[in-house]
């Protein structure tokens, strides 16, 4: 049975560790693996995650399949108004293709909504498989964006943008 719980700073190690099992399988094909352990300290260090939690109002949530966590996500409001950032969403590899994603998708999609936003917004790396995912749920490309990360290292995105009726 699915649940989905709201996070905070005492779940840092439970998102911590199904980021060390979602993360490099999905990127490897991707990035470097110096650049994925560059970016996994970079934004999932317990120093990272204390800030986005408590200095930048990410909201985290987790889904659980019967107590075991199997996915997150963040998500935020921006600097304008009506519109939040999906920052995160990321699903154990054995739950992809079985319609749990989109779950947890659509839970962010109402929480967006009853605090405001008309518009979801998120950054995809353009060579991800993920793209395909997020155009089937409602995203379209609203534009392009290359981000200096530091060390030599560039974060190539689409910026996908879905309207929240």
């Amino acid at each position: 049975m699915y649940q989905i719980t709201s996070a905070t700073v005492n779940d840092i190690p439970v998102i911590q560790d199904l980021t060390n099992r979602i993360w490099r399988p999905t990127y490897q094909s991707i990035l470097s693996p110096e650049q994925i352990e560059y970016m996994l300290e970079m934004m999932y260090s317990t120093a990272a995650l204390e800030k986005q939690i408590n200095a930048l109002q990410h909201q985290f949530i987790i889904l659980l399949d019967d107590n075991y966590p199997i996915g997150f996500a963040s998500y935020s409001a921006t600097d304008t108004p009506g519109i939040f950032k999906l920052h995160k969403i990321y699903l154990d590899l054995n739950y992809q293709g079985k319609g749990v994603g989109k779950m947890l998708l659509s839970t962010v999609a109402d929480q967006v909504k009853a605090r405001g936003a008309s518009i979801l917004e998120l950054d995809v790396n353009r060579f991800n498989k993920a793209k395909i995912f997020y155009e089937k749920q409602g995203f379209s490309v609203y534009k392009e964006k290359n981000t200096d990360i530091g060390k030599g290292y560039l974060m190539e995105d689409y910026v996908m943008r879905k309207p929240l009726p």
